[in-house]
């Protein structure tokens, strides 16, 4: 079999193409594929989010099965103190961090929000708790916004491997990333399953056999990845 061109050396816009079969095989492979996170509104999203940092999805959503049924409302989290909320969410570890941030988050998104979420990283980086890569991912399944690309080292590993980026700086990464990702996702225009489907390829955490994606996707996309240097 002849070797396949490596995409590293493309033009920015042979990325773009690159980037957009990607996607369109993992949109075969994964077509009903939805973020493993369970929430019920646009807040939730983002406080199961930032619960997710250092821990598992399914430890969050363990935690978050009962939380939402005892906090409804934003302003439940505005009223209960910091101590009892950290009790709430012990298990997803780092709580005390992420309970301080998640009260304070609840108490600016309603005095400068006026209790909705921002739709730009700009603001949505002004919440107590939330960088880049939350942001991005939060407004991507609330609102189908790709401002950007969650980078973390899901997202470093295989985007060299896949030869669309060379960098090892996840600041250096998403620039370059995004344009030619999100390119395949909106080319065609995506549906809305589609929102999460960057993260399928960057970081394969689905609700679709979550075990098996790792393998499955890296098998499905071995096709698109330069020959090892020898």
């Amino acid at each position: 079999m002849p070797k396949l061109p490596d995409p590293a050396q493309k033009n920015p816009e042979e990325k773009k193409g690159h980037a957009t079969n990607i996607i369109q095989r993992l949109r075969k492979q994964f077509p009903s594929a939805k973020i493993v996170l369970n929430f019920s509104n646009h807040w939730e999203l983002l406080v199961a989010v930032i619960l997710s940092a250092q821990c598992t999805d399914k430890k969050v959503n363990e935690v978050t099965e009962k939380l939402f049924m005892k906090y409804r409302t934003l302003e439940d989290y505005i009223k209960v103190s910091q101590e009892e909320f950290e009790k709430d969410i012990h298990s997803t570890g780092f709580f005390r961090a992420k309970a301080k941030n998640i009260l304070a988050a609840a108490k600016m998104l309603k005095e400068k929000f006026g209790g909705k979420l921002p739709k730009t990283i700009a603001e949505m980086i002004t919440l107590p708790g939330v960088a880049r890569k939350t942001a991005n991912v939060v407004l991507g399944n609330a609102y189908g916004i790709f401002e950007g690309i969650a980078v973390d080292t899901h997202v470093r590993r295989l985007s060299q491997r896949l030869g669309l980026s060379s960098q090892n700086n996840p600041v250096k990464i998403e620039p370059i990333l995004a344009p030619i990702a999100i390119a395949g996702i909106t080319n065609p225009p995506a549906q809305p399953e589609i929102k999460v489907k960057i993260v399928l390829i960057m970081r394969p955490k689905t609700s679709v056999e979550e075990s098996k994606i790792p393998e499955l996707a890296s098998a499905s996309l071995t096709v698109f990845m330069p020959p090892p240097i020898e």
